[in-house]
């Protein structure tokens, strides 16, 4: 089982001067919890997630404004401000569960897939998850475990 079986190979990503704004859009109207900022050739820059575009918005807890407000705040924030510049990478050619263990050891929720030095997909906690679900249907052998 290789991470390349189970990346997510269309990766919505975007560049380091675009604004959070888009990082929202993107977000939203994919269902993605993380983004990938890349260079022109697809390199690494770096990665913003749900949290960090969270971080940088405008709490409608602590100031009530609309929500017009709040997306121009996005508009006015390049997205290499907030982005996780020290992000973990993984090869599409390394075992499945040396990503699990890195994701988990390191309570990271995604890895970001690289070949020869650009950006080729993305491994989510919703992958690693799906992997489960699957093996749950596969039938039972001798070694399970006898308690329920």
């Amino acid at each position: 089982m290789l991470v390349r079986d189970y990346m997510t190979k269309n990766v919505f990503s975007l560049p380091g001067d675009k604004k959070l704004f888009v990082a929202k859009q993107i977000m939203e109207w994919a269902h993605v919890r993380h983004v990938p900022v890349v260079d022109r050739e697809e390199h690494v820059l770096g990665l913003i997630s749900h949290r960090d575009l969270l971080n940088a918005s405008i709490s409608s807890i602590l100031t009530p404004i609309a929500n017009a407000e709040r997306n121009q705040h996005l508009w006015s924030i390049p997205a290499e401000k907030v982005m996780h510049k020290d992000v973990r990478t993984i090869s599409p050619d390394a075992p499945i569960q040396n990503a699990a263990r890195i994701m988990r050891t390191e309570k990271i929720g995604c890895l970001l897939v690289v070949e020869h030095d650009k950006l080729i997909g993305i491994l989510t906690e919703y992958d690693l998850l799906m992997i489960v679900e699957e093996l749950g249907k596969r039938p039972a052998t001798s070694h399970q475990n006898p308690h329920p």
